[in-house]
């Protein structure tokens, strides 16, 4: 799945268009590289989001293509 696509299904970006202008800006990284929007997610990936002053770094922990709100928070784990 590509990463902009995952970061919209887990909730971790509210759209998609957002989360590809993200990763176009070079704010997205995985395993501490830069990605495109087109970058395709794996479990066990380390994603680095950047929000303007705020990182928020999360660990793949599955991968579906639609989810509930309320299950969301099962595709990721946040890393402090």
């Amino acid at each position: 799945m590509r990463i902009d696509k995952f970061l919209k299904v887990s909730r971790l970006v509210k759209r998609r268009p957002i989360a590809k202008e993200m990763a176009d800006q070079g704010r997205i990284k995985v395993n501490d590289h830069v990605v495109k929007s087109s970058y395709d997610v794996k479990i066990g990936d380390i994603i680095e989001v950047g929000y303007g002053s705020k990182q928020v770094k999360a660990k793949v922990c599955a991968i579906k293509e639609t989810t509930k709100k309320a299950e969301a928070s099962e595709l990721y784990e946040l890393i402090n």
